[in-house]
């Protein structure tokens, strides 16, 4: 091989070296542009999964704190609602969560109810296994539920010592509220068979949604007028754990409730015990620990409890 051909070989393979480095070059770059964009999406993603959950947590807690809806009510009636209202036979009802004489001070002794909506189901079980474990009594507002499972669960929280109360048979807001005949219906067919089942008539009752709902077709003090004449006590809730919400942690519940007990002398708590709720089991012993070093004495609703309701029962003729 003479020189000339040695030459044009070496220019050959420096070409194809530097053919390569290029290809090299362009692969990495375009690899690291797809990296960077990968993470660029799962970073996204992420920050939108987060406020997704933040946003769930705010409307959860608006659907559910029955003094937030009540003040949306009131705020957003315009001058022809406020027109029917004084013209309607409840537009003098008396409403509002919070009374001077609940508000605590220094030194008093906090009074809690936890309360349960949405069962019976597997959670509620667990849940009464925590109970009995603190020994602690408890209220549950239960919905009809017919399986034979679920009927041993309405005679167990009877047996241990809970209160029964009702929130609605079917559960369903759009059958409940469409009115007043048909929340009557709904009622009475929950009332009957939780006698049957249980041998208990119960005496207490939650609105779906609790009496400052913008949801029910029906002036809601028209439906406490129905509760009224059938000599039933309703609650509703000054503190509420934000578990209604699609996710929350046993700290979230924690610090819900006992920064809300910490107000009030006597503090009813929302929680649920439906399907999906098994971090409200899992924290409801870290709950019972905290309120019992807040010295806070643990009770079922009875007929010594303060009414806490939005919609005063006792204006509504």
């Amino acid at each position: 091989m003479n020189t000339n051909e040695a030459m044009a070989l070496e220019q050959q393979r420096q070409r194809r070296n530097r053919i390569n480095r290029m290809k090299t070059g362009i692969i990495l770059t375009i690899v690291g542009w797809m990296i960077i964009s990968f993470l660029a999406i799962v970073i996204l993603s992420v920050q939108v999964v987060r406020l997704d959950h933040k946003m769930d947590r705010l409307v959860a807690n608006n659907t559910n704190t029955t003094a937030g809806v009540a003040g949306m009510n009131t705020g957003s009636k315009n001058a022809a609602q406020k027109e029917a209202d004084s013209q309607s036979p409840y537009g003098d009802v008396v409403t509002g969560i919070d009374s001077p004489d609940n508000i605590a001070e220094d030194g008093d002794t906090h009074k809690v109810y936890l309360t349960f909506d949405g069962g019976p189901n597997e959670n509620t079980d667990a849940i009464l296994d925590v109970l009995d474990e603190y020994d602690v009594k408890a209220t549950f507002f239960v919905v009809g539920n017919e399986s034979d499972d679920m009927k041993d669960v309405y005679k167990r929280i009877v047996a241990e010592g809970h209160t029964l109360g009702m929130n609605s048979y079917s559960n369903q807001y759009s059958t409940i509220y469409a009115s007043s005949e048909a929340f009557e219906e709904d009622f009475d067919k929950l009332s009957m068979y939780l006698e049957k089942v249980t041998g208990e008539k119960s005496v207490y009752y939650r609105f779906p949604g609790g009496s400052g709902n913008e949801i029910s077709n029906v002036n809601m003090a028209e439906l406490v007028h129905v509760l009224n004449k059938k000599k039933i006590t309703y609650f509703d809730w000054n503190v509420s754990a934000g578990d209604a919400a699609s996710d929350y942690s046993v700290d979230d519940i924690v610090t819900n409730v006992t920064t809300g007990v910490s107000h009030y002398k006597t503090s009813v708590v929302l929680l649920h015990d439906g399907e999906n709720k098994s971090t409200t089991v899992e924290a409801l012993g870290p709950l019972i620990e905290a309120l019992q070093k807040m010295d806070a004495e643990i009770l079922p609703i009875d007929e010594n409890t303060k009414v806490i309701q939005y919609i005063k029962a006792d204006s509504v003729e």
